[in-house]
């Protein structure tokens, strides 16, 4: 099978010189930040709701911690460390601790409840696990039965001045408390301790993200610092990020999106970090004014929420030069209504956790809508006929690959798992995206359907087998199918159709199944919407046919007989 559709067409590159590939670093995340540190010691990294770190502070406080888990916790190299909090000057000091001591992040969302972070414990072995105070409680009770032999706690106000100007949630401006059996954030940097001189090559392993899992629970995607890293300078290099700019860090930084705008592009760059712990419209929008974001990476719904301001024009967002994002398509009229508020374009990316984020972004001087982009630097995609192991040509529509250096290395202890995923072309081995798509004579690619069963709230993947698996646990519950309803602020939201077991029919409410979901699920995975029937369609072989189901509120929604 020959895949002639690997960077872009000859006239699309002819047009786009910045597409061509550029030299693969044999650099580390870990020696980014040194590099930045010794350029800018006295710019700021981080801007933090009125407190302002420099590089140097930075890099002292990454070597403290780095030094603490060599050297207390006894941790060693390849070890996994945890890491669940919001975004943080936290968040980024303890990230680049964990790649400094030559250790693996795994990064864990904040959305996430305890059974959901026990399994991520579990399953990656992690020995140890820094947690924000507000989540301390989760953090202790999930790493029971887990490897965890260290728990580090931090509270978000020890980097907040005394006094700001912005509205502050509780969990945000509380003060520290001692948590029984923990070590306390600020006792750990100001140890003392120094790291001993880093091991790790552009080919080590250094981050676990994890995938929610299509057959069942999550896996963990393992990269290397080449992987995380060419993102990085490939983003930094298309956006035209540079030392002066000032990037959003509201994406959330567990997520890849998130990771690569709001931590490692900016480092790489030299660029500061302006944080918001997570999305609120009024404080990120101050912030974007007071620091003066040049750089901002939005879910959808983001941008949604910001253009619903009605005062947004009134705001100097005069150094906002680049929104972009990826996830999730930008209605075309929110589209439109960002380029004539603030006269700038969104630019659509795509990509994935296998992928480090982004395959494909859209070039910043003709950004079409509803478009995945062209594909990245040293980046090959193809559109496949899988089953047939043929690429198809122009126009046609099948199953989008992908090729290049920013390709996990494989899932955590799945190696079938991982072997289902790639499929060889030309000697090469490309990822499956399970995403049904077409290129265009320009070399555009776009999405049209998926072949792996998955939902997309605001960007955030939601794996239905996984919130069945969750379902089933309830007594009360017979047989479930998790499908996809449209959402106009989240694009879609999960719904469960569910048959009852026959004692508790009348007994039981669609709320009751909702409210019991939500206190084991992420907020964006558990069902908004259940509906009880007295029956599910079933292949012969009893297979539940989640496809018909889909199909039948696909045409509810367009008003079909």
């Amino acid at each position: 099978m020959t895949c002639k559709a690997f960077l872009m067409t000859d006239a699309a590159l002819r047009r786009r010189d910045f597409t061509r590939a550029f030299a693969l670093s044999h650099s580390t995340l870990t020696n980014n930040l040194l590099v930045t540190s010794a350029r800018f010691p006295d710019v700021a990294a981080i801007h933090f709701l009125g407190t302002s770190i420099s590089y140097r502070d930075f890099h002292r406080k990454v070597e403290g911690l780095a030094g603490w888990l060599q050297k207390h916790a006894g941790l060693k190299r390849g070890d996994r460390v945890a890491l669940l909090m919001q975004n943080s000057p936290q968040w980024l000091i303890a990230c680049y601790a964990i790649f400094r001591a030559d250790l693996v992040l795994v990064p864990i969302s904040p959305m996430n409840r305890e059974v959901e972070v026990a399994h991520y414990l579990r399953d990656s072995g992690a020995r140890a696990m820094i947690v924000a105070q507000d989540l301390a409680e989760i953090a202790i009770a999930a790493s029971k039965n887990s490897e965890i032999g260290t728990l580090i706690v931090a509270t978000y106000s020890d980097y907040l001045p005394k006094e700001t100007r912005y509205k502050l949630p509780d969990w945000l401006s509380a003060g520290r408390t001692k948590v029984s059996g923990c070590s306390i954030w600020t006792d750990v940097i100001d140890a003392g301790f120094s790291p001993e001189a880093p091991c790790a090559g552009a080919l080590s392993l250094c981050a676990m993200p994890y995938t929610s899992g299509s057959t069942g629970k999550p896996k963990a995607c393992m990269h290397t610092h080449r992987s995380l890293g060419h993102n990085a300078t490939g983003l930094t290099l298309w956006h035209g990020l540079r030392p002066g700019d000032v990037s959003l860090g509201a994406a959330p930084m567990y997520h890849v999106s998130g990771f690569n705008h709001a931590v490692t592009g900016p480092v790489y760059a030299g660029a500061s970090i302006a944080i918001v712990p997570r999305w609120e419209r009024d404080l990120a929008t101050n912030v974007m004014v007071d620091y003066g974001v040049t750089h901002a990476s939005l879910a959808p719904t983001a941008v949604i929420d910001l253009l619903t301001n009605t005062r947004v024009r009134e705001f100097d967002l005069s150094r906002l030069r680049r929104i972009t994002a990826g996830g999730a398509a930008m209605p075309e009229e929110v589209w439109k209504r960002l380029n004539e508020t603030l006269g700038l374009p969104f630019i659509e990316a795509y990509g994935m956790t296998e992928t480090a984020a982004t395959t494909h972004l859209n070039p910043i001087e003709d950004p079409r809508p509803h478009c995945l982009g062209i594909p990245f630097f040293n980046t090959r995609a193809c559109i496949i006929d899988a089953e047939k192991s043929q690429e198809l040509a122009i126009g046609e529509i099948g199953e989008i690959a992908v090729h290049g250096p920013q390709l996990f290395s494989g899932y955590w202890n799945r190696p079938e798992a991982t072997r289902e995923a790639f499929i060889e072309i030309d000697g090469r081995s490309f990822y499956r995206t399970g995403d049904i798509g077409y290129r265009d004579a320009d070399g555009f690619f776009y999405m049209t359907d998926r072949a792996k069963r998955m939902i997309n709230a605001s960007g955030l993947k939601v794996w239905p087998a996984e919130v069945e698996n969750v379902l089933y646990q309830h007594e009360s519950v017979l047989e479930v199918c998790v499908i996809a309803v449209k959402d106009a602020y989240r694009g879609e939201t999960v719904k469960a159709l569910i048959r009852l077991r026959d004692n508790v029919r009348g007994r039981i409410t669609e709320n009751d199944i909702i409210g019991w979901s939500r206190q084991r699920m992420a907020a964006y995975k558990y069902p908004r919407t259940v509906e009880f029937v007295d029956s599910l369609p079933k292949s012969p072989a009893g297979k539940i046919l989640w496809r018909e189901l889909q199909d039948r509120e696909n045409a509810k929604e367009v008003g079909l007989p």
